[in-house]
Parts: structure tokens; C-alpha cells; sequence
């Protein structure tokens, strides 16, 4: 099961986060103090953060924070302009905005110190908010999220390909054909990945339509395409795990690089997967980063 509970992010926006399993036990004790009363994890249970990548949703993360559940308080959260958070057309998208809508979450809902698990650009901010906040995070999980500038070219093949989806769609398995097989940005047939974007669509009067606005993806991802990341990394003092798909964006030496900026750094790669990880192989994605979970501790 997930359970919503809405947080307050920066600048007033609304946020939607879930949480899967088991709610926690209600303790009397903590009633006005800290978290609201039914927010605090049980005795003993630690926190996970999980983020979404851009376009994403908590959704995504179902399969592994139901996993997570079973031995932490697994909370994923729809990041401001997705899934049923907030989408204020005159919003604020810059990275200090998902940075501190995260630190936010984590302190209203009483997760610290907390294990941050993120998803491409979802990963940049776990890995910002780390660095930003050491006393909130004991260990982070970067998955498929490179560290280098993207550069100009690639914002505008982003822009260019927004323009290619054949919007409406009439139904969603022509959303799951075309990001799964006909969209040219696929090299062969990827039913999860149509599976993906199918998850970030919602009906409307003319067809389907993503819950999203492109243009607000697109300010989202200029905050971060034109600059390198590795100074950040390097303030990271928790221990960290890089994880990546043989097929993904995160090539194998820049990954291995990462790990060497890292004060804590670790690594490991998913076979038959591309940059949708956790989507494309969750058995896979689960075994590599269980380890690491592993050496963290339940405390």
C-alpha cells in the first residue's frame, strides 16, 4: 500500500509524498513534538528518501520502496512540477528549489538521518542536498546520473524531442508503442520503458497527455545540463554508491570517476539495463544495491 502525505516545499509549493508499507505506529508521546502524531517512523526503523528523475513520479519507485518497507520507513516523493505535486506555471524550477523541497521533506516528515535514493536528475539532487546537509544523510544511491556538462546540444535535442510526441495519444498502448518501440530515441523494442511513460500520463477530453508540462521539464533540466557537478560529489561524506546501466547515459569510466571523487565512494553496474535501472531490471537493480544497504546498517 502507499499512504499520500502532503509536505510544504520551498516557497509555499505544494508537495505529494508516499509512503509504502505498513504505516508507523502512532506514539502518544511525540504529540506535538516534532513530526505530527502518525509521522514518526517506529523505534528503530530508518528513513528512505527515494527521487524520482525528471518526467518521473513517486510511482516509479514502487517496486523498490515496497522492498525498502520491510526494514525501513520507505517515503518516495513527487518532485515540484510531477506527479500530483505542485506545477505553479510561474514556479520556481532551479536546483536550489528541488534541493530544499527535499531537505523540507525530510525534516517534516521526521526521515533523517536518511538514506537518499535518486534517480538521474533525482540523484543530482540527493547528491546536492548530501553535500548541503551531511547531518540529515548517512548514505546516498546515485543511479545513472553523470556528474559532467551536457552542454547546449543536448538541451536542444531535449526541446526537439518534446516536439516529436504525437500528442494526444488516443489511448495508453499507443503511449506504450510509441516510447516503447516508434519514438526515435529507442535503438530496439522496450516494453518497460513504454510502461514508464504510460505511468506519467493522464486522460483528458482529446486523448492522453502527460501529467507534466514539457516546457516546465525543459526550465527544470537547463539548471543543470550547461555545469559540471564534481565539486559537489566531492562534499559528499557519506557513503556512497554509484550505480549505473551497461546501456544507460552513465558510461562505465565516468561512473568509476565518480566513485573516485567520492570521499566513500562505491560502485556497481546493472546488466541488461539501460537508464531506466531500477525500471528495466528490478530484481537486478535490488541484488546491486542491496549490499551497500547492507554495509549501512539498520541504525
Amino acid at each position: 500500500m502507499a499512504r499520500r502525505i502532503d509536505v510544504t516545499g520551498t516557497g509555499g509549493v505544494r508537495l505529494a509524498a508516499w509512503e509504502f508499507g505498513d504505516p508507523p505506529k502512532t506514539d502518544p508521546a511525540r504529540d506535538g513534538q516534532g513530526p505530527p502524531a502518525g509521522l514518526a517512523a517506529p523505534e528503530g526503523s530508518p528513513g528512505v528518501l527515494l527521487l524520482h528523475g525528471l518526467m518521473g513520479r513517486a510511482s516509479h519507485w514502487a517496486s523498490t520502496a515496497r522492498w525498502l518497507s520491510a526494514r525501513y520507513r520507505a517515503v518516495a516523493l513527487d518532485q515540484r512540477g510531477h506527479g500530483r505535486s505542485d506545477k505553479p506555471p510561474q514556479g520556481s524550477f532551479t536546483r536550489d528549489a528541488y534541493v530544499d523541497d527535499a531537505e523540507a521533506a525530510l525534516e517534516q516528515l521526521g526521515l533523517a538521518p536518511v538514506v537518499l535514493i535518486g534517480h538521474a536528475m533525482g540523484a543530482l539532487t540527493a547528491w546536492q542536498l548530501a553535500a548541503k546537509r551531511p547531518d540529515l544523510v548517512r548514505g546516498l544511491i546515485i543511479c545513472d546520473m553523470r556528474a559532467s556538462a551536457l552542454g547546449a546540444a543536448s538541451q536542444r535535442e531535449w526541446g526537439q524531442w518534446f516536439k516529436s510526441w504525437p500528442l494526444p495519444f488516443a489511448t495508453l498502448a499507443d503511449v506504450r508503442k510509441w516510447f516503447g518501440e516508434d519514438d526515435p530515441w529507442v535503438e530496439r523494442p522496450n516494453p518497460a520503458r513504454g510502461a514508464f511513460y504510460a505511468e506519467v500520463m493522464a486522460e483528458s477530453p482529446d486523448g492522453w497527455r502527460p501529467v507534466f508540462d514539457p516546457e516546465q521539464m525543459l526550465r527544470s533540466r537547463e539548471t543543470w545540463v550547461y555545469d559540471a557537478h564534481w565539486e559537489e560529489l566531492a562534499q559528499v561524506r557519506c557513503p556512497a554508491l554509484v550505480v549505473r546501466g551497461l546501456d544507460g547515459e552513465l558510461g562505465r569510466a565516468e561512473a568509476q570517476e565518480m566513485v573516485r571523487v567520492l570521499p566513500r565512494g562505491q560502485y556497481a553496474e546493472v546488466a541488461d539495463a539501460g537508464h531506466l535501472v531500477h525500471y528495466d531490471q528490478p530484481e537486478a537493480w535490488r541484488a546491486a544495491i542491496e549490499p551497500f544497504l547492507d554495509s549501512l546498517g539498520d541504525n
